[in-house]
């Protein structure tokens, strides 16, 4: 019997945590079940309780402490001891039905999702056959209000990408916390995030607003290790090129919207996610009450 499963992935400060207490509150308001688990042992407050969390298991605080790490080797720390004990998954998940949506609450540290290889044997043991066999699927946040630096929004991108590659699992990626865009971008503009292009940086309003101050720009082929280039902005825009082109030739990420105040935006997202882990169509159909009448 399968289990259904989503792991909320994304980079620090995405509003992961959030997401997953939205999702769970819509849940319960739906008369669904899930089971919270948190993997993030850096994790303090929690607006629904994890049914589930790896500090009952191990305490970055305490790694750090005992072995004299800092906090991103000491996180990995916490996965590779994870690994070594994985009856800790095992024991809790094993007992759960179809009817659960298994919910994944992950770290913010971009190493976990780029070239360590901890997260995609977690998920091939998470996923395998004959043993907990989940139904994964994978949802990477990266906050709204990177589509204001475009910079910032083409590199966010490319490690959901990396995140894609890496995990082979159903993938969906979301744009967190769009209340804080509104009136910042308009939605004609929001539209051409949503499957990113190299053309947006043709009209960066980071260089609109260079050129308008009558800032001097270095030679596209300046050399990369001249300070004077680096800082006039020659070699950081030739980098965003080449991470925009490499996002538009594979062309693998699009993105949804997400509004955690808002309760259709979170059902939205819901749908999706059942779509990618196939969730009704593994439902036994429900009989309805037989009516009583009066003779």
């Amino acid at each position: 019997m399968s289990k259904f499963g989503v792991m909320v992935m994304g980079p620090a400060g995405a509003g992961k945590s959030t997401f997953c207490a939205s999702l769970i509150t819509h849940l319960q308001l739906n008369r669904r079940s899930a089971f919270y688990i948190n993997l993030d042992p850096a994790a303090e407050s929690f607006e629904h309780t994890p049914d589930l969390d790896i500090k009952d298991l191990i305490s970055l605080e305490d790694v750090m402490e005992e072995m004299k790490l800092g906090p991103n080797g000491g996180l990995i720390y916490c996965f590779e001891f994870l690994m070594e004990n994985l009856d800790f998954l095992t024991e809790a998940l094993d007992s759960l039905t179809e009817e659960y949506l298994i919910i994944i609450d992950m770290p913010g540290q971009i190493e976990l999702y780029t070239h360590i290889p901890i997260l995609p044997t977690l998920v091939r043991f998470l996923t395998q056959p004959g043993a907990l066999d989940i139904r994964l699927c994978a949802a990477y946040l990266l906050e709204g209000t990177f589509v204001v630096d475009r910079a910032k929004f083409f590199a966010g991108t490319l490690s959901a990408m990396s995140a894609m590659i890496l995990l082979e699992v159903p993938h969906i990626n979301i744009l967190s916390k769009m209340d804080l865009v509104k009136g910042q971008i308009k939605k004609k503009e929001l539209k051409r995030f949503i499957t990113p292009d190299a053309s947006l940086l043709e009209d960066d309003p980071a260089d609109i607003a260079r050129r308008k101050a009558g800032l001097e720009v270095v030679p596209q082929n300046s050399d990369p290790k001249d300070k004077d280039a680096v800082m006039s902005g020659a070699t950081f825009k030739r980098l965003n090129e080449a991470v925009a082109g490499l996002i538009e030739t594979f062309s693998m990420v699009s993105y949804l919207k997400l509004d955690c105040t808002d309760e259709e935006s979170v059902q939205s997202i819901l749908s999706y996610i059942d779509d990618c882990i196939q969730y009704h169509e593994a439902q036994e159909p429900r009989e309805l009450p037989e009516e009583e009448y009066d003779e």
